[in-house]
């Protein structure tokens, strides 16, 4: 029989062992999966000031390593989903990339995902994520200007970044998130600017969602686009998308690329127009033809700035086009391969520009 006194101690004890348990749980670090597709970001080149180098040579383990400090503000693991430089990114690896976040996304003890990825297409990718991730958990892209062997590289501090607004819930809620150069984007309004320079990415007139700083954030925004959670586009048992082409408009623009764009099988068209997505009359008659053919066409503009608003250059509603608003050509085409897995009517598609 245990005494008062015993059962005392014996209380005391079960108290301090739960009170440990809380505090280990409590001091538990977030875990994040980094899936790594390739790029700068794992590139070698031959010295450590060589301009030229072999994009995703560098596999998603050595990139951790070369890291030491994430273990300090996360548990880290790492898959390799690509190993190609991102002027190859492709809808195959689009969907495989997706399908996997959205796969480790709903696994209840993971709290974000970062993403290491090419910058030559890292807005296509990071607004075709923002359109098609089923959580409302961080998914943050990044990337670097110099390859991993390139004096003062800038992969490492970025990757950093990364893992720690993945592992931040204040970053929860606010769409696909893109950091580089201690910035912090929307997936939905990034783009690249400059050829070489480490500061390319841009946010343009929508500015930034926020900065980091060696992994403490300061927030600005709630981008106010649809996305991630609330989005309705879903690509559970999409094995392709469709083709949609991209036609660049400029001076003395012939009717032929379009309408051989047409024939090899575009789905949907995307016009980088002039100015306020306008382009040559031949032009325009053609992408009449076309629209009578069943394919959907976009207007955009080459500009990379402004809002395209329907009837002002053009009269859509006569001709049968589509205003991408905000949407720059390349987001524009990655919105209009995701519309058409729904429907091929413009009206419908244009409320998708209007919201997305």
């Amino acid at each position: 029989m245990t005494s008062r006194k015993g059962l005392f101690w014996l209380l005391m004890g079960v108290l301090t062992l739960a009170n440990c348990q809380t505090g280990a749980a409590q001091g538990k670090k977030p875990k994040v999966v980094i899936l790594a597709t390739g790029g700068t970001i794992a590139g070698s080149a031959a010295s450590g000031t060589s301009a030229g180098y072999q994009s995703g040579a560098v596999a998603v383990d050595a990139l951790i390593a070369a890291v030491p400090q994430l273990k300090d503000i996360a548990d880290v693991s790492g898959e390799q989903i690509a190993s190609i430089g991102s002027q190859d990114m492709n809808d195959e690896v689009w969907l495989k990339l997706a399908k996997r976040v959205n796969e480790i996304l709903a696994k209840p003890d993971v709290s974000g995902i970062a993403i290491t990825h090419g910058t030559d297409t890292m807005e296509e990718t990071s607004y075709f994520l923002n359109l098609v991730v089923n959580s409302a958990k961080p998914v943050v892209l990044t990337g670097s200007m110099r390859p991993s062997t390139a004096m003062s590289a800038d992969g490492p501090l970025n990757i950093y970044n990364a893992v720690a607004i993945a592992a931040d819930p204040t970053a929860k809620g606010r769409g696909v998130l893109v950091t580089v150069d201690d910035d912090i984007h929307s997936g939905h309004d990034i783009v690249k600017t400059h050829t070489t320079d480490v500061g390319t990415m841009a946010s343009g007139e929508a500015g930034l969602v926020g900065a980091t700083l060696f992994g403490k954030q300061s927030w600005y925004r709630v981008p106010t686009c649809v996305n991630t959670a609330k989005s309705e586009f879903r690509i559970e048992g999409v094995t392709a998308l469709p083709r949609v082409d991209i036609i660049y408009a400029h001076a003395n623009m012939s009717p032929d690329m379009i309408t051989s764009a047409v024939e090899h099988g575009a789905k949907g068209l995307v016009i980088a127009g002039v100015g306020d997505g306008n382009m040559t009359a031949p032009s325009v008659d053609a992408l009449k033809e076309a629209i009578a053919k069943g394919v959907v066409v976009v207007r955009s503009s080459r500009t990379n700035g402004g809002i395209i608003r329907r009837n002002i250059e053009l009269n859509d509603d006569q001709i049968g086009t589509v205003a991408s608003m905000e949407l720059n050509p390349a987001k524009s085409r990655v919105l209009l391969q995701l519309a058409l897995l729904k429907t091929k009517d413009a009206k419908a598609i244009q409320g998708y520009f209007d919201r997305y």
